[in-house]
């Protein structure tokens, strides 16, 4: 059976006819929806309750033994967290009300509308989703305790905000949902995606394509596969790669250069995790979860128009932003003695000690390639070493050019562009202005907070705000 595109924890089947079970079950399978389990006998799903996860009920309101409306209490009471959906095929209104106040999640009149029904039940399910995320993060808080570090041991970092985000993957982790993961380029987006896949409990594939440079056609070629003879050239049928990751997870790396067809047809393939293979008149549904990645920033090509809003709001369900290297400066020795590990390894030498002003030199670099970047400098540097100790001669050459780049870039006649790069450097980032203007405000003020928010004309709660955000 193929792993369903919905949620990991089963939903609930309640009614005394089997029959019924049996139909509402094929209705749920044909939509994607395989983790089912069904009860023919009310009394059986409190201790069921006790003993299993789930992520909804169905349940018929008529029953023997155990009236719906009396289960409906007992489970609103015990597993308040469950969405309960009642179908019956009585029209009251006083019971409708009734069935809403007691905790119900809807409330469907029988003969059952299929749209209507498929309608409530994918409600229900990102509801459950998203109080489960919650409660997931809750946990995650008061302990600080991750349940999988090994998950995360490809990732180099003793960095708070890398943990954090590390609680937050394993949260949203068994969601079906799709994942936007931003972040510079060589930041590592790539290993936390990796990660969401290995936390999912999928058992297809992890596949990655970086979709950048790809016209429509080869997206929907790359992605969707063909039939025979479907253009010329293809001589053969074709799985694409939403086939080769089914059950499992696809990746599509800079998923900000996709043209504003192919983003109509992400958009349909989200929204109704179904595909045309090229050629082929008959859909194929899809269920794997799709996670994505930019270097762009989305909201500024949202504002030229470049990148759809539907689309983005389909798939930033889960949102990831992976700091850039220079805002967790404490992982550069990690990540220092990592590679050269690599390189020394790699290169079939020694492993190099090097002097502790190296750390102090790579930690006032703002690293605009990231931790990719300080990767190839160790490579570079332990090719060029020749004795015990690591030369910071490559470093410095490195560091040296890229100051040079950006003198170059913003000493124009420009009075603001000169100063700000007499301060930084170079041309700084807004949370750098910011810093530096706290920074500055406190010092001329003696470190009077009243003051310094009067300089830098905010109140002193919108500073206190700021100062506990940079802690």
């Amino acid at each position: 059976m193929q792993q369903s595109a919905y949620p990991a924890l089963p939903i609930l089947l309640v009614d005394d006819e089997p029959q019924i079970l049996d139909t509402f079950s094929d209705i749920l399978q044909s939509a994607g929806i395989n983790n089912i389990i069904t009860a023919g006998d009310s009394r059986e799903v409190m201790p069921l309750l006790a003993q299993k996860d789930l992520s909804l009920i169905v349940m018929d309101l008529t029953m023997p033994y155990l009236s719906g409306l009396d289960l409906l209490h007992e489970i609103n009471h015990s597993f308040p967290q469950i969405p309960v959906i009642v179908l019956t095929a009585t029209d009251d209104l006083k019971t409708a009300v009734e069935c809403m106040k007691t905790g119900a999640f809807d409330y469907i009149v029988k003969p059952v509308d299929m749209n209507r029904y498929l309608s409530s039940i994918k409600k229900a399910l990102e509801i459950s989703a998203l109080r489960n995320e919650v409660f997931s993060l809750k946990q995650y808080l008061l302990t600080g305790q991750l349940e999988n570090e090994a998950v995360f041991s490809s990732i180099i970092t003793k960095s708070r905000k890398m943990r954090a985000l590390f609680q937050y993957i394993e949260a949203i982790a068994h969601s079906h949902q799709p994942v936007l993961i931003t972040g510079e380029t060589g930041a590592g987006k790539e290993l936390i995606a990796r990660s969401i896949h290995d936390l999912s409990g999928r058992k297809g594939l992890f596949t990655a394509v970086n979709i950048a440079g790809l016209d429509d056609q080869m997206f929907s070629d790359t992605l969707f596969g063909h039939k025979k003879g479907a253009y010329t050239g293809a001589e053969q049928t074709r799985e694409g790669l939403i086939a080769q990751a089914s059950g499992g997870t696809l990746f599509l790396d800079e998923i900000g250069e996709l043209s504003d067809t192919s983003q109509i047809k992400l958009l349909r393939l989200l929204q109704e995790h179904k595909y045309f293979p090229l050629g082929a008149d008959v859909p194929r549904r899809s269920d794997a979860r799709i996670v994505v990645a930019t270097n762009r920033d989305v909201q500024e090509l949202m504002l030229k128009e470049k990148f759809r809003k539907d689309l983005y709001y389909r798939l930033r369900a889960h949102q990831i932003h992976v700091p850039p290297l220079r805002e967790r400066l404490e992982d550069i020795p990690l990540l220092l003695n990592h590679f050269l590990d690599e390189a020394a390894g790699s290169l079939s030498k020694k492993k190099p000690s090097y002097p502790n002003e190296l750390i102090t030199l790579l930690s006032t670099y703002h690293f605009p390639g990231n931790v990719r970047e300080l990767q190839a400098m160790v490579f570079d540097a332990v090719a060029r070493q020749r004795s015990g100790i690591l030369s910071m001669d490559s470093f410095r050459e490195i560091i040296r050019q890229d100051n040079a780049v950006h003198k170059t870039v913003f000493s124009s006649n420009n009075p603001s562009s000169n100063l700000l790069s007499s301060i930084f450097g170079r041309f700084p980032t807004l949370k750098e202005i910011e810093d530096y203007l706290i920074s500055e405000a406190l010092r001329l003020s003696n470190n009077n907070q009243g003051i310094a928010a009067s300089l830098l004309g905010i109140t002193r709660q919108a500073l206190n705000k700021r100062l506990n955000r940079a802690e």
